[in-house]
């Protein structure tokens, strides 16, 4: 309950601190999750995640495992080549443009879905990331960001991790 009402406290103070011309709500499906980004100057906000991951197992002695895992992810994000994009005509509002990111995640270590069950209770990832996103007039939203970072988890293990993200949604409200 605690961490719900933190959450809570977290997305309302930053709802009021942003510019609402590029503040965004969506709904991803490829990896269902709930994404909110805000404005927190003309080209930086702080986008946050809350959804699930797929990870995909095979092992010639093990054989193939497969899991779904709840997880939350913060960014922060420079978007660098607004003027660029304008200067060809290309959609840059609804930051439709590139950018640099700061990214911090936390996953659970037991699936929702699925038998790949991890040793550790949770894993986390900060590190990080180049990426680009793209919202079409329609709504539709595609976003890829690929990193390299530190992975930890409670068991105190820590090690070098990729990241490769790439959500597919929708833009949900102006």
């Amino acid at each position: 309950m605690k961490n719900f009402l933190f959450l809570i406290f977290l997305f309302s103070g930053i709802t009021s601190t942003a510019q609402q011309t590029n503040s965004q709500f969506s709904l991803n499906f490829l990896a269902p999750s709930v994404e909110y980004e805000a404005s927190i100057s003309s080209r930086s906000t702080i986008d946050l995640n809350l959804g699930v991951g797929f990870t995909y197992q095979y092992s010639a002695t093990f054989g193939e495992a497969y899991g779904v895992y709840p997880g939350l992810e913060g960014q922060y994000r420079y978007y660098y080549n607004f003027e660029k994009r304008a200067d060809k005509g290309r959609k840059i509002s609804e930051n439709s443009a590139n950018y640099i990111a700061g990214v911090a995640s936390i996953n659970s270590g037991n699936p929702i879905i699925g038998d790949l069950e991890y040793d550790n209770n949770y894993g986390a990832f900060v590190g990080p990331a180049w990426g680009l996103q793209r919202v079409y007039n329609s709504g539709f939203k595609l976003n890829l960001n690929l990193g390299l970072g530190m992975g930890f988890n409670d068991s105190g293990d820590t090690y070098f991790r990729p990241l490769f993200g790439f959500q597919l949604g929708w833009k949900i409200g102006k």
